[in-house]
C-alpha cells in the first residue's frame, strides 16, 4: 500500500538545508527538520563588496546527515523501515570543483580554507567578466549555443563560475578535474561515488545553466569552450554527455551513508534538481501557471507541453529544457535576483542604529542590547508593511528599481544596479519600502511580459515559498500589479515536498511524478485578487518603471 510507504525530500536552501519526511501515499508531512549552515551563519568565505558567495562543502555534509536523522529521530524506527526513497533539491547554479574521485577540492588538504575550491553560491556575481565574453564569442560562432537559455549567459551560471575560479586560482586549476553542480553531486554522495565521470547528471542543471540540449547532441564541443580561452580545452570530456530527469534513479544508499543515516542501503537515491523546479511540483504547477518560488531571489517556472511550444524560443529568459521540470513538458524557467534580499537589504539598512549603537547605550546592559536589538529587527519588516499597506497611491509617489543583486529575467544583466526617484523630505521608511516593494512586484509583471510578447500566454500565478505564505500585503501588491489573482500554496515546504514527490517516484511508488504529485499535493489555503480600482494607476508607474530602468541600463551601459 502507498500509505505504508515513506520518503524524505531534501531541500538545500541558501541559509540552510530542510529534509522533510512524508507520507508517500497522501504527502502527510511526518517530521521535518532544520539545519543553518555554520560556516555560512559566520560570513566566512564571502566578501558582498565583490559579489562573492561562497559555501564550503562541510556545511551540507553536516547538515544533511543532522536534518535526515533528525527526521528520522522524530518519526520512530517503525517509519524508518518504510522509507524508500530520497531526493535532493539545491540552490543553482551552484557549482564547486573536484578531483577524479568526485569530491570537492575544499576536501582535500591544503584546499580547505580556499573560497575557490568551495561551491560558488547562485548568488555570486564574481563572473561577470566571464559572462559577458562569453556572450560575445557565442555571438561569433556558426552555431547559436545560447538558444536555449534565452540567448544571454549569465554570471550566475555554470561555465563562466568555472572559467573565473581557473584564471583566479592555479592551484584550483591544476588540482581540478572536473566541475560539478551541487544538486548532482549530492545524490553522487549519497549513493557512495567514487568516479566522477559515473556521476549522474540532472537535465534540470545541465540544460538551463551547462549549455546541454539533445539538437546539440549534449554539450558544445570543445572547440567552442576552448577558443574562448584555453583553460577550458579539454574539460567537455571531463564533464558528461547523458542527461537524467528527476523522475530517474541516482543509485542507492551506500552502506556508509545508510549506517550514517539508519536507514536501508535499498533506499532509492533520486536525481536531483534546482529548489525551484521541485518547488514548482511541490507546488502543483498547472501547464502555462506561473509558479513563482519567492524567497531570497524568485524562480519562476513555466511549464507546457512540448508539441504546443515546438519552435518558441522565449529571448532573455533562464532557459527552455524538456523534462527539466516534468517529464515530458516543456519547461522554462525566469526569476528575479533579488526579491526576499532587497526587503532584507532595507531591513538591515533602517537597522543600522540597532546593530552599531544599541550597544554602546549606558542604559542598557550587554545582553539586554542584544534582546533588544533582536526583537525589534525581528519586526521590522512587518511593521513596514503595515504601514506601507496604509499608504494612498498615488502616480507620483516615491519609484523604485529593483536591480539589487543585478537583473537575472528579462535579459541577464548582473552588472545592473538599483535606484530610487521621486524622494524628497517627506520619504519616510514605510514610503521607500512601500517603492521597493512595487519594484519587485514590477520585475515580475517584466517576466509575463516578456513570456506574452514571445508567444507563451501566462494563464494564472502561483505562489510558494517563504514570502508568499508571510507577507499579505507583498502579494497583495502582486495581484495588483499583475491584475492577476495569485494562489497561495497550502505547504510552507514545497521544495521539499517536491523532492518527496520525485523520491516517491525515482523508488517506483508512482510511475509518474504527475500521479504523485496529484496524490501527495496540499492544495491551496489563499487566493489573493487584484484591486480593479489600482489598475489606472499602476499602469501608469509600471511605465514609469520602465522608463527608470531604461535610464539605468542605458547609463551602466555608458
Amino acid at each position: 500500500m502507498q500509505d505504508e510507504n515513506y520518503v524524505i525530500g531534501v531541500d538545500f536552501g541558501t541559509d540552510s538545508v530542510r529534509s522533510l519526511l512524508v507520507n508517500a501515499g497522501n504527502g502527510e508531512e511526518v517530521s521535518s527538520s532544520v539545519f543553518a549552515y555554520p560556516r555560512w551563519k559566520q560570513g566566512l568565505f564571502c566578501d558582498a563588496s565583490v559579489n562573492q558567495f561562497r559555501q564550503h562543502p562541510l556545511d551540507y555534509i553536516e547538515g544533511l546527515e543532522y536534518t535526515i536523522r533528525e527526521c528520522i529521530g522524530k518519526a520512530g524506527k517503525e517509519i524508518a523501515k518504510k522509507v524508500k526513497g530520497i531526493s535532493v533539491d539545491t540552490t543553482g547554479s551552484t557549482p564547486i570543483a573536484v578531483d577524479r574521485s568526485g569530491t570537492p577540492l575544499a576536501l582535500l588538504p591544503g584546499f580547505g580554507e580556499n573560497p575557490n575550491a568551495m561551491f560558488v553560491l547562485w548568488k555570486d556575481h564574481t563572473a561577470v567578466t566571464e559572462a559577458a565574453e562569453l556572450n560575445r564569442h557565442a555571438a561569433t560562432y556558426p552555431i547559436n549555443y545560447l538558444q536555449f537559455v534565452g540567448g544571454i549567459y549569465s554570471s550566475e551560471w555554470f561555465w563562466a563560475k568555472l572559467l573565473h575560479v581557473l584564471r583566479e586560482d592555479p592551484a584550483v586549476y591544476n588540482a581540478c578535474y572536473s566541475w560539478v553542480e551541487h544538486c548532482d553531486w549530492i545524490p553522487f554522495l549519497l549513493t557512495g561515488g567514487k568516479d566522477i565521470l559515473q556521476l549522474k547528471r540532472g537535465v534540470c542543471s545541465a540544460g538551463h545553466k551547462s549549455l546541454w540540449a539533445e539538437e546539440f547532441g549534449g554539450l558544445p564541443p570543445d572547440d567552442f569552450f576552448s577558443s574562448w580561452d584555453l583553460l577550458l580545452k579539454g574539460f567537455t570530456d571531463r564533464l558528461f554527455s547523458k542527461t537524467y530527469t528527476s523522475a530517474d534513479a541516482a543509485g542507492q544508499l551506500s552502506a556508509d551513508w545508510a549506517d550514517r543515516l539508519g536507514l536501508s542501503e535499498e533506499v532509492v537515491v533520486g536525481v536531483g534538481a534546482f529548489d525551484c523546479h521541485m518547488g514548482a511540483v511541490g507546488g502543483q504547477i498547472e501547464p502555462y501557471h506561473l509558479s513563482k518560488v519567492m524567497g531570497t531571489s524568485t524562480c519562476d517556472m513555466l511549464v507546457a507541453p512540448i508539441d504546443e511550444v515546438k519552435g518558441i524560443l522565449v529571448k532573455g529568459i533562464c532557459g527552455q529544457v524538456p523534462g527539466s521540470i516534468i517529464p515530458g513538458m516543456m519547461g522554462m524557467e525566469a526569476g528575479q535576483s533579488a526579491f526576499g534580499d532587497a526587503y532584507a537589504w532595507f531591513r538591515n539598512l533602517v537597522a543600522w542604529p540597532l546593530e552599531n549603537l544599541l550597544h554602546t547605550s549606558p542604559l542598557l546592559n550587554a545582553e539586554t542590547a542584544a534582546l533588544l536589538s533582536k526583537e525589534i529587527k525581528d519586526q521590522i519588516i512587518t511593521g513596514l508593511s503595515i504601514q506601507a499597506a496604509e499608504l494612498p497611491l498615488l502616480a507620483e509617489d516615491e519609484l523604485a528599481v529593483d536591480w539589487l543583486n543585478g537583473r537575472r529575467t528579462p535579459d541577464a544583466n548582473q552588472l545592473l544596479t538599483a535606484a530610487f526617484m521621486g524622494l524628497d523630505l517627506g520619504s519616510n521608511a514605510p514610503r521607500v519600502f512601500k517603492a521597493l516593494v512595487e519594484a519587485t512586484c514590477f520585475g515580475a509583471k517584466k517576466i509575463v511580459d516578456r513570456f506574452r510578447e514571445e508567444g507563451i500566454p501566462v494563464k494564472g500565478l502561483i505562489g510558494l515559498g517563504g514570502v508568499a505564505k508571510k507577507s499579505p500585503f507583498i502579494m497583495q501588491m502582486m495581484a495588483d500589479v499583475m491584475d492577476m489573482p495569485i494562489r497561495i500554496h497550502k505547504s510552507e515546504q514545497t521544495c521539499a515536498l517536491g523532492a518527496a514527490m520525485f523520491a516517491a517516484t525515482a523508488a517506483g511508488i508512482y510511475d509518474k511524478v504527475e500521479n504523485a504529485m496529484n496524490a501527495m499535493g496540499q492544495g491551496f489555503d489563499a487566493t489573493y485578487f487584484p484591486n480593479s480600482e489600482k489598475k489606472e494607476i499602476y499602469a501608469i508607474r509600471y511605465r514609469k518603471y520602465q522608463q527608470l530602468g531604461a535610464f539605468v541600463a542605458e547609463e551602466t551601459a555608458g
